[in-house]
């Protein structure tokens, strides 16, 4: 696969964080970023005349946490919520509550699962529970047993995300794809060409519907079985294409 061309003008820009911006870490809480990164997005929505936004599995208060001071348009909880400013009024959805019931199963079984998989890392979110089994890989199937028996709680409304040594618990309605082209609907991003970068499986819906919608989709790592058509070795890779983005005079940025 080759890697993507130099970003054009006229684009809307869509970027996942961990695996994709970020390195993966232990845990998820063990992640910072550098002020140099958020300094370079900053440049790059300039160029972009703030058509971009970041697309991540975290909530929205944990990429604020993450990006503190960037002030960016953010797709949270997989596409479950959304934050965007335009015209300086922040505008956020989200795009299913969950019940109180479905809240109170996730935190039973988020308070039982360490001890039923020792070396299992929950990750609480505001929508659902990601199940961490990076220390154990060995414990794969017995991780993806647990993950099973938790969503037969949940019912039919949850399924389970499974990415990079992690299996997630979130609604249905959760979806990377569906978030962007819902974006795509609103200034700044109508009418531009949608581009997205990301790294794991979570990502192959936002790769079908940038290809669908005639955009540009970017693999960050190896790239194994993946609908997007560019690729990038890793996170410094895709840094450096961008800062170079940022870095074209203005006149050969179309």
């Amino acid at each position: 696969m080759n890697d993507p061309p130099p970003l054009p003008g006229g684009c809307a820009l869509f970027l996942d964080i961990d695996g994709t911006l970020l390195d993966i870490m232990p845990h998820p809480d063990d992640v910072t970023v550098a002020p140099s990164l958020i300094a370079t997005l900053i440049a790059v929505r300039v160029r972009m005349d703030g058509a971009l936004a970041l697309v991540s599995g975290r909530d929205l208060t944990d990429v604020d946490r993450l990006f503190c001071g960037g002030d960016f348009d953010i797709v949270g909880s997989h596409g479950l919520e959304w934050r965007t400013a335009t015209a300086g009024h922040d505008t956020v959805g989200v795009a299913q509550q969950p019940s109180g019931d479905a809240i109170d199963i996730m935190r039973t079984w988020a308070a039982a699962l360490p001890e039923l998989l020792p070396g299992l890392t929950i990750e609480c979110k505001r929508y659902g529970i990601a199940l961490h089994y990076r220390s154990i890989p060995e414990r794969k199937a017995e991780t993806e047993a647990l993950a099973r028996a938790v969503l037969a709680d949940l019912g039919p409304g949850y399924h389970g995300l499974a990415g990079k040594a992690v299996v997630e618990l979130i609604s249905v309605d959760a979806e990377k794809g569906a978030a962007i082209q819902r974006l795509m609907a609103f200034a700044p991003y109508q009418g531009r060409r949608p581009v997205f970068a990301g790294d794991d499986v979570t990502d192959e819906s936002a790769f079908e519907t940038v290809n669908r919608l005639g955009g540009l989709s970017i693999h960050i790592g190896d790239n194994g079985e993946t609908q997007a058509c560019y690729s990038l070795a890793t996170p410094a890779a895709l840094l450096d294409w961008l800062r170079r983005t940022v870095s074209r005079p203005v006149e050969n940025a179309q």
